[in-house]
């Protein structure tokens, strides 16, 4: 699974840790993110995210 960047903050989504405080579980695919998701540093919503190589 990818992961992938936040472009204003610089913040990395790692699919294997999900996002806790988000309520997102691990092993949860950027892809699979709820349409609402936003980062959990800066609030940037997820089209502002790309991905990391």
């Amino acid at each position: 699974m990818k992961k992938y960047q936040c472009e204003v903050c610089g913040y990395i989504y790692d699919p294997a840790a999900g996002d806790p405080d988000g309520n997102v579980p691990p092993n949860t695919p950027f892809e699979n993110l709820p349409a609402d998701w936003v980062c959990p540093i800066c609030g940037a919503s997820k089209d502002q995210f790309s991905p990391v190589d």
